[in-house]
Protein backbone atom coordinates (compact mmCIF):
# COMPACT_ATOMS: atom_id res chain seq x y z
CA UNK A 1 0.00 0.00 0.00
CA UNK A 2 2.84 2.13 1.04
CA UNK A 3 4.39 1.44 -2.63
CA UNK A 4 1.07 3.09 -4.60
CA UNK A 5 0.55 6.02 -2.18
CA UNK A 6 4.77 7.02 -2.87
CA UNK A 7 4.21 6.42 -6.80
CA UNK A 8 1.20 8.68 -6.49
CA UNK A 9 3.19 11.23 -5.09
CA UNK A 10 6.05 10.75 -7.64
CA UNK A 11 3.74 11.11 -10.49
CA UNK A 12 2.16 14.28 -8.75
CA UNK A 13 5.66 15.66 -9.08
CA UNK A 14 5.99 14.11 -12.87
CA UNK A 15 2.67 16.30 -13.56
CA UNK A 16 4.02 19.68 -11.54
CA UNK A 17 6.82 19.18 -14.45
CA UNK A 18 4.77 18.80 -17.09
CA UNK A 19 2.81 21.40 -16.64
CA UNK A 20 5.53 23.43 -16.07
CA UNK A 21 7.64 22.71 -19.14
CA UNK A 22 3.92 23.45 -21.34
CA UNK A 23 4.44 27.27 -19.15
CA UNK A 24 8.10 27.39 -20.58
CA UNK A 25 7.09 26.55 -24.16
CA UNK A 26 4.91 29.21 -24.70
CA UNK A 27 5.76 32.06 -27.32
CA UNK A 28 4.17 34.97 -26.18
CA UNK A 29 5.88 35.17 -22.81
CA UNK A 30 8.93 36.90 -21.61
CA UNK A 31 12.57 35.65 -19.94
CA UNK A 32 11.57 36.47 -16.42
CA UNK A 33 7.83 34.70 -17.03
CA UNK A 34 9.66 31.56 -18.15
CA UNK A 35 12.86 32.31 -15.47
CA UNK A 36 9.90 32.14 -12.43
CA UNK A 37 7.92 28.75 -14.40
CA UNK A 38 11.74 27.71 -14.56
CA UNK A 39 12.17 28.04 -10.52
CA UNK A 40 8.66 26.80 -9.66
CA UNK A 41 9.25 23.11 -11.65
CA UNK A 42 12.24 22.65 -9.93
CA UNK A 43 11.02 23.65 -6.67
CA UNK A 44 7.44 21.72 -6.51
CA UNK A 45 8.17 18.99 -8.98
CA UNK A 46 11.31 17.43 -8.46
CA UNK A 47 10.88 17.90 -4.32
CA UNK A 48 7.57 16.43 -4.93
CA UNK A 49 9.41 13.41 -6.54
CA UNK A 50 12.01 12.88 -4.23
CA UNK A 51 9.11 13.00 -0.71
CA UNK A 52 7.62 10.33 -3.23
CA UNK A 53 10.63 8.50 -3.44
CA UNK A 54 11.99 9.00 0.14
CA UNK A 55 8.19 7.44 0.97
CA UNK A 56 8.94 4.51 -0.76
CA UNK A 57 11.85 3.26 0.61
CA UNK A 58 11.04 4.22 4.37
CA UNK A 59 14.02 5.31 6.85
CA UNK A 60 17.02 4.56 5.88
CA UNK A 61 20.62 5.92 4.89
CA UNK A 62 19.30 6.60 1.29
CA UNK A 63 16.41 8.84 2.41
CA UNK A 64 18.96 10.89 4.53
CA UNK A 65 20.55 11.54 1.59
CA UNK A 66 17.09 12.83 -0.26
CA UNK A 67 16.73 14.88 2.64
CA UNK A 68 19.79 16.23 2.49
CA UNK A 69 19.25 16.80 -1.38
CA UNK A 70 15.83 18.36 -0.33
CA UNK A 71 17.74 21.13 2.23
CA UNK A 72 19.94 22.07 -0.45
CA UNK A 73 17.60 22.78 -3.17
CA UNK A 74 15.31 24.29 -0.75
CA UNK A 75 17.92 26.81 -0.29
CA UNK A 76 19.98 27.05 -3.89
CA UNK A 77 16.98 26.72 -5.92
CA UNK A 78 15.91 30.34 -5.49
CA UNK A 79 18.94 31.37 -5.41
CA UNK A 80 20.19 30.48 -8.16
CA UNK A 81 16.82 31.89 -9.94
CA UNK A 82 17.01 35.40 -8.30
CA UNK A 83 20.85 35.62 -9.06
CA UNK A 84 20.08 35.10 -12.87
CA UNK A 85 16.87 37.47 -13.11
CA UNK A 86 19.43 40.14 -11.39
CA UNK A 87 22.24 39.61 -13.70
CA UNK A 88 19.96 39.90 -16.54
CA UNK A 89 18.47 43.24 -15.00
CA UNK A 90 21.65 44.34 -14.12
CA UNK A 91 22.95 43.51 -17.73
CA UNK A 92 20.25 46.12 -19.17
CA UNK A 93 18.11 42.71 -20.43
CA UNK A 94 14.99 44.14 -22.11
CA UNK A 95 12.03 41.77 -22.47
CA UNK A 96 9.98 42.18 -25.46
CA UNK A 97 6.89 43.14 -23.77
CA UNK A 98 8.99 45.83 -22.15
CA UNK A 99 10.28 47.25 -25.56
CA UNK A 100 5.98 47.22 -26.78
CA UNK A 101 5.31 49.40 -23.61
CA UNK A 102 8.29 51.85 -24.60
CA UNK A 103 7.59 52.04 -28.00
CA UNK A 104 4.04 52.88 -27.53
CA UNK A 105 4.65 55.75 -25.33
Amino acid sequence: MLEYISFAIMGLGLIFMFFGIVGIMQPNKDFYYRLLVTCKIDTVGIITFFIGLAVRHGISFFTGKIVLILIIMLILNPLVTHMVARSAYRGGYVSKDELEKRKLR
